[in-house]
């Protein structure tokens, strides 16, 4: 596996593949890399011929008060397991590669990145659609891999490869679950033992919810429900719990056509997202 800190490095190594006539998997990442991460590598290693994965920790995606500072970092062991699963190349830019001095340009996708968790985090989609805009182009890879755990995310992101014309396959990778059903994330290292113990309930309480609707429960009902029983259980704030259609994202109103729940809680200093497909 090589390691590369720059883009004309990186695009060097990949215009020898593109030139052979072989396929391109991307998996941005930032790293702290855990099982649904690699999950994603695999995927991209069946899907193409060679895979390409980006560890680096955006900062444009924070808040003024978020962790930044404090987001995992284990970039020689990250390396380690990417090495291991096969990975052809891994690019590992820094802040002055990405954004050099003066830069000024960003991208946003309106209306959808403006409800729910960009509205819970504002401008965080504009930080990810800039970056990810620019590791696309910088990479011009076949297909690019992204979970739907950040299911918003990953509409945010087909949105903007559409309405840019940026010639990119995006493909979702399923969510990797612990076996007590908890959403694998980086940020899960930060919750305590008792938090960690309390964790799952945020995914029982999803599929509750979808399991009630699709037997006909009220959609308004439900989510008053969920949100209640996440308190009692000892989240501290409730973000959002909302039911969207899975196409359009906007909310629904039954579920004649494809939904999801998806929420976002703090339980203690962590905040946890998750979504389940009704």
């Amino acid at each position: 596996m090589k390691i590369v800190h720059t883009i004309e490095d990186l695009r060097t190594e990949l215009l020898i593949w593109r030139q052979a006539g072989e396929t391109i998997g991307l998996v941005p990442t930032m790293g702290a890399l855990h099982d649904g991460h690699m999950s994603l590598v695999s995927l991209s290693r069946e899907k193409t011929q060679r895979t390409c994965v980006t560890l680096f920790i955006n900062p444009k995606q924070f808040g003024e008060n978020e962790d930044f500072n404090t987001y995992p970092r284990n970039k020689k062991d990250d390396a380690k397991k990417l090495k291991s699963a096969g990975v052809d190349i891994l690019f590992q830019p820094d802040s002055r590669v990405m954004y050099p001095q003066n830069f000024s340009t960003s991208v946003s996708v309106k209306g959808l990145g403006d409800v729910l968790e960009g509205q819970a985090r504002p401008g965080f989609f504009i930080g990810v659609a800039t970056v990810v805009t620019k590791l696309l182009i910088q990479s011009l890879p076949n297909i690019a891999f992204f979970g739907e755990k950040d299911f918003q995310q990953l509409l945010v992101i087909k949105r903007l490869t559409r309405d840019l014309n940026i010639p990119v396959e995006i493909e979702a990778g399923p969510i990797i679950r612990e076996n007590d059903g908890l959403a694998l994330s980086s940020r899960n290292t930060y919750l305590s033992p008792n938090e960690r113990i309390i964790a799952p309930i945020l995914y029982g309480t999803i599929s509750q919810i979808a399991e009630q609707v699709s037997r006909g429960a009220a959609l308004s009902d439900q989510v008053n429900w969920g949100r209640s029983q996440l308190l009692q259980a000892g989240f501290t704030f409730v973000d959002y719990l909302s039911i969207r259609e899975t196409e359009t994202f906007s909310e629904a109103k039954d579920i004649s056509r494809p939904a999801r729940v998806l929420v976002a809680a703090f339980l203690g200093k962590t905040r946890l997202i998750d979504n389940v497909l009704i």
